[in-house]
């Protein structure tokens, strides 16, 4: 067991800071939760106009819900479809208003550096006995607090992706920010009049993209003179479309096929091999400029559905083992590469993926899969509860990463039934050549590439290697399941 003089540390109070709290104190651990904003749920409130995909019975934690039970919480409708607000108003503000969460969570208290008591980034002698010391900006000034470890549940909402396709600001984007919404815009209400009436651009193939674009056009329907162009950097949208009746979530599948309606009536102008590379101003409007020069001209907002990426400047001073694109920890990236993973084999992974070389520091949450558009919200509950049990010194139950979630339906471009990655000799293309170091075919082909293998044996697990769909990108409703299928183990 750890070292417990100093509490641990939970920055975000958000639904994956506050079951890591939960879980925690069932530990017998001392949590101290810290919200840099002045209510818990804050980014989730940002987008809180936004009805999420998956019903309450994954957007629970278990042992958050054990808490609340025991005050007289009355749990959701299992089946019941949340929107953001309902889901902070339900659920996150309840729980950290227990009196056993409320005196553990200081709101207001913005992290801003983490270091170790005594010693920088380079010192090594004595390390891990040292004590984190966080550093926080609070409405009375800087203070610091120490910690026996820290985890690090942000998120990535504040820090948005950029218009750019290379991952750069666009020329112009920071000078007409006042002009660009990140994420998704509440169009049906607080922000009506911003476009109604308005020609808007929505940049983007994901499902944020999506919402964004079901709502302006429903606005287009009640306000004349609202227009709305949907620019994609791919030749083809139809990944943004999903697997409709496919999708064993029924709401995501409906989206997709909403919008695959909406392009096919006309109701909005698609531009695709669009790359926003400029943003410039003529005659009071706006104009973006793709890198092959086209033009969108006469726009007056645009909203930039482009996900998120983490904020990794308040821990410079840590020993951080990380992904050199995705900028999750670097055991976790081949699980959950977009570049190789697909939706319908997403492996359960705790405290072993987790783990940096600053011992006792974690991210979690969506912050863990750093740039990468596949978080499940179930996901990091499980995350939580295998770091506390490895930190009150129960490896055996931490290493024991079980998680159950439904296929998605959304692995292929187009709908319908999802690919399986396997032929007739069994999960992954049968047993392996004799004399070949690999639990499987597709083992072995992927560990030929240079991966690290599949996952379905002993080996750290990779999903196939088959195209992303860009239709996953929905961390900001932060509660997709996700099956976890062949490639990888599978909860009993």
């Amino acid at each position: 067991m750890m070292n417990i003089a100093h509490p641990v540390v939970v920055i975000g109070a958000g639904p994956v800071g506050l079951a890591a709290a939960a879980h925690l104190l069932a530990r017998g651990l001392e949590p101290l939760v810290l919200e840099a904003a002045p209510e818990v749920a804050a980014n989730i409130l940002d987008w809180g106009h936004v009805r999420l995909f998956s019903p309450w019975r994954y957007n629970v934690d278990r042992e958050a819900a054990a808490l609340l039970a025991r005050s007289g919480w009355a749990a959701p409708a299992s089946d019941v479809l949340p929107t953001g607000r309902e889901l902070a108003d339900g659920y996150l503000r309840p729980l950290a208003a227990l009196p056993e969460i409320a005196a553990r969570l200081r709101l207001g208290h913005r992290v801003v550096a983490i270091g170790r008591r005594h010693m920088d980034k380079v010192k090594t002698g004595g390390r891990d006995a040292s004590p984190f010391v966080v550093r926080v900006e609070t409405a009375e000034g800087e203070g610091e607090i120490l910690a026996s470890a820290v985890l690090d549940a942000s998120g990535t909402w504040a820090t948005p992706n950029p218009l750019g396709a290379n991952g750069l600001p666009a020329v112009g984007e920071g000078t007409f920010a006042e002009r660009i919404h990140y994420g998704i815009p509440d169009v049906a209400g607080a922000l009506r009049d911003r476009y109604a009436g308005r020609r808007t651009v929505v940049v983007g193939s994901g499902h944020s993209a999506a919402n964004a674009l079901l709502d302006l056009a429903r606005l287009a329907g009640q306000a004349p003179g609202t227009g709305v162009v949907w620019a994609v950097r791919g030749a083809d949208p139809a990944r943004a479309f999903g697997g409709g009746e496919a999708d064993a979530l029924a709401a995501r599948g409906a989206l997709g096929t909403a919008l695959r309606n909406l392009q096919a009536g006309g109701a909005l102008e698609l531009v695709t091999g669009f790359r926003v590379a400029k943003v410039i101003e003529a005659d009071g409007k706006l104009v973006l400029e793709s890198d092959d020069g086209r033009r969108i001209e006469g726009v007056d907002e645009v909203v930039a559905a482009t996900g998120q990426r983490p904020d990794l400047a308040p821990l410079r001073e840590l020993r951080l083992r990380l992904d050199p694109w995705l900028e999750c920890t670097e055991a976790l990236g081949p699980l959950i590469d977009p570049n190789l993973h697909s939706c319908g084999t997403v492996r359960p992974h705790g405290v072993r993926e987790l783990s940096h070389a600053e011992p006792g520091f974690y991210t979690v949450g969506i912050k863990s899969y750093g740039r990468a558009p596949t978080f499940l919200m179930a996901t990091g509950y499980e995350q939580v509860r295998s770091i506390a049990a490895f930190l009150a010194g129960d490896v055996e139950a931490a290493h024991d990463v079980r998680l159950e979630l439904p296929e998605t339906g959304v692995c292929s471009s187009a709908p319908g039934p999802v690919p399986v990655a396997e032929d007739a000799g069994g999960c992954c293309g049968g047993p392996a050549a004799a004399g070949v170091d690999a639990c499987c075919v597709k083992d072995a082909d992927i560990k030929a590439a240079g991966g690290t293998g599949c996952g379905c044996g002993d080996a750290p697990a990779q999903a196939p290697a088959q195209a992303p769909t860009q239709a996953q990108a929905a961390v900001e409703t932060a509660a997709i399941p996700v099956k976890a299928g062949c490639c990888g183990p599978k909860a009993a």
